[in-house]
Order: structure tokens, then sequence, then C-alpha cells
């Protein structure tokens, strides 16, 4: 049995070494504190002064989270902070083979184009209307949309360069007029300097919870009741791009994304083409 030994006990264990492998390994602040605390969990579970790091701890660790009803990724992302953790920090060999959990296969949740419009109308604050006006017409990730520079925006090109998106890689999306002429009102009333959407302090740019805290009360006040996240707004604007007819190349490089496939999820999500079959049963004169 493939096992493992930690220097440390549960109580003393530090997450300095795991933190520092990997930033010297690229990895960005999202998925860094991700493993830390997938680690620290993992550790913490177990009562032990010296800890054994083994494959039955590790798979007894990742049935209990499923049984919780942890998702598939959240297990699979311990199970790859857990490897990452002995190769890199421990310094062990990690030729084991974990049993993973297949991937669920969830479609994305979107919002209609009519109830993009009515949460969009629902916002009166200068700075929240320009945030989720830029987080649709862009399709940009709550991590990106709260990381934009003043310097980001590219007016003559009408482009936004989001930069260090996911997988560290920056890449250019759309600026809508419409989304422009909102952003402009806001930045002639707020003067942002640095970060186009400050914090309470001018260094710090809107932390992620706080954007998403305004997207829950535009849903809220706009009478949505569908339960998504800001992220259905990234999701609404590659799906009805797809709707109207532009090409899934395209919208992969907008959002950014390494595998077609990926992207490919959203026409499992639209609903135009399937609006235009007519069932069979519709075709049958059955003489009611």
């Amino acid at each position: 049995m493939q096992q493992w030994k930690a220097s440390k006990g549960n109580n003393q264990w530090s997450k300095e070494p795991l933190q520092k492998a990997l930033k010297l390994r690229g990895y960005s602040r999202k998925t860094i504190k991700a493993y830390c605390n997938q680690v620290e969990r993992f550790l913490s579970s177990f009562p032990l002064k010296s800890m054994d790091v083994t494959t039955s701890n590790v798979q007894t660790y990742c049935l209990g989270l499923l049984e919780q009803g942890i998702s598939h990724s959240s297990v699979n992302q311990t199970i790859s902070a857990l490897r990452f953790y002995c190769k890199h920090v421990l310094l062990q060999p990690t030729d084991i083979q974990y049993i993973r959990p297949k991937k669920q296969t969830k479609l994305p949740q979107v919002l209609s184009e009519q109830e993009i419009a009515q949460l969009l109308k629902s916002v009166t604050n200068p700075k929240h209307k320009a945030i989720l006006f830029l987080t649709y017409s862009s399709g940009l990730r709550v991590g990106e949309v709260v990381r934009l520079r003043c310097s980001d925006l590219d007016i003559e090109r009408k482009t936004i360069i989001v930069r260090q998106g996911k997988g560290q890689k920056d890449r250019r999306t759309l600026l809508s007029n419409l989304a422009w002429d909102i952003v402009q009102k806001y930045i002639a009333e707020y003067r942002p300097n640095r970060w186009l959407f400050p914090g309470q302090s001018s260094e710090r740019h809107l932390t992620e919870r706080s954007v998403q805290k305004v997207f829950e009360e535009a849903r809220r006040r706009s009478g949505i009741e569908k339960k998504v996240s800001i992220h259905a707004l990234r999701h609404s604007f590659a799906t009805h791009l797809l709707e109207n007819g532009t090409d899934l190349r395209y919208i992969q490089e907008l959002l950014g994304h390494t595998s077609a496939r990926t992207t490919q999820r959203y026409t499992h999500v639209s609903t135009k083409n399937i609006q235009r079959i007519q069932s069979p049963l519709d075709r049958m004169d059955l003489g009611e």
C-alpha cells in the first residue's frame, strides 16, 4: 500500500511550504487557496499526531465527501491537491492511481435575454450597473471583472483585455457600446484610478463576494426566481451568442476556453434550434 508520512502533526501543520510550491509553479491565487484548504481539511480529519497519508485514508476520506453530497469536481480537486502535496512538499512518489469519481455532466444555468434585460434594468447604482453590464456583455468570470484595470479597456478596438484569466492566460473579449456608455457614466462619477472597480481602499479591487452580493440583490429585485449565481451571466452571454449564429470557435476565444469541448456545452443549453423542431405527435391527425 502506498504511504506517505507528513513531517508535522495536524495541529502544527503549516500551509506555507505548500503555498510556496504552488506559487513557484505558477498556480493562480484561487487554486492556491483551494489546494491549501483541501489539504488542511484532509489532515485535520485524522486525529494522528504524526500523519500517515495512505491510499486507504485518501479513498476513505473522498468516499465520505461523496456521501456528504460534495460534488464530484470538488472531490477530484481534493485528490489533485493531495497528489501535489505529497509529490512537491513531502517529496514522496505518487505513482499510485487513485480511483476518481466520474465527472458529473451538468448543463450551465442560463437566463433568457428577457430575464437579462429585466435584471439589468433593476440596477440603479452606477457602479453596480457597470459591473453587471460588463460581466454579461463581455462574458467575464467574477474574478476577472473585479481585477479589471482602467487601462484594460481598449476603446479604439472596442475590446477588453482580460489579464491572467483562468489558466494564467491573457485574452481579448468584446466591449459592448451600450456597456461602455454605462461604464463612462460610472467613471465620470466615481473617478477610479488603478482598479476599474476599487474596494473600500482604492489600493485594492472589489472582492468577488461583494460582486456576488450585487448580483444576488439585482436578481431578487428583478423578480427572477431561478437559483443562479453571477456566473450565469457568462453562461448566458455564450448561449445568446450561439443562438444568434456566432461560430463556436469565436465564442471559445471570447470565453478563453482551452478546449472546444468546454464551449460545446452551450449547444446543449440553447433552446432555439429545439423550438424549430416539430414533435412527430404534432403532425398526427388524431381527430381530437
